[in-house]
């Protein structure tokens, strides 16, 4: 695994996809991935995130998981299938871009990437603060650290127009740092952002919401004009 840069101290070698039938045998089960996790052994910790229940995780498990991570595989996987389904995992993911441990403060922008994927519901306003946060670390040589400032910067980028254009802004002004970090994290996310494909697919976006926004509006024209009164 080292091949991959994934280094942890206890690794058996057993696949993802075998975790991956272990955990839905297993099933939720918040206790035992307490003690998967405490066991130290990199499958184990993998494992104790996609079976642990977010509902029942709370602001210092998550610290003290955070704060043992040694690799991005389970900082990634933890974040990815754990703790963007916490309700204050945004909370989380901005405390943790100010730590200095590497992995910590991977976790914190690795956060914000998966949120911007997957959480529909959230208001633009929450992204273009990150933004902020994402140009403060830019920075940050630490391998594990730039490519996920990277990661969610363009994630963000990319959840629509509007965000689009302030993405865009952000990596332009990070280009400017006199940093290798901030120009490659620019320079790269400037290229997928500004690329045809995620041009054309936010464009397509926009027509379908604006096309759906339309239809609910006609709809309810139609029912109100029909709950009138008729007069003879």
């Amino acid at each position: 695994m080292a091949r991959f840069g994934i280094r942890a101290k206890k690794v058996y070698g057993v696949s993802l996809p075998q975790l991956k039938r272990i955990a839905r045998t297993a099933g939720k089960d918040h206790h035992l991935a307490q003690e998967l996790w405490s066991s130290g052994a990199h499958e184990a910790r993998l494992v104790a995130c996609l079976i642990d229940n977010p509902a029942e995780v709370t602001s210092r498990q998550m610290d003290r998981w955070a704060a043992d991570f040694d690799n991005w595989a389970v900082c990634d996987g933890c974040c990815l299938h754990l703790f963007a389904k916490v309700p204050f995992a945004g909370k989380r993911a901005v405390l943790w871009c100010g730590r200095r441990g590497e992995f910590v403060r991977r976790a914190g922008f690795a956060l914000m990437a998966v949120l911007a994927v997957h959480d529909k519901k959230a208001d633009d306003s929450l992204f273009l603060t990150w933004l902020g946060y994402i140009k403060d670390a830019s920075a940050d040589e630490r391998n594990f650290v730039k490519k996920a400032v990277n990661w969610a910067l363009r994630q963000i980028g990319k959840r629509n127009l509007r965000l689009n254009g302030a993405a865009i802004r952000t990596a332009k002004a990070i280009q400017q740092l006199d940093s290798n970090s901030a120009r490659w994290i620019a320079s790269d996310a400037l290229r997928e952002l500004r690329s045809d494909t995620v041009q054309k697919k936010l464009r397509k976006t926009k027509k379908a919401r604006h096309a759906r926004g339309l239809k609910v509006k006609s709809r309810g024209l139609f029912l109100r004009t029909r709950s009138l009164p008729r007069h003879s």
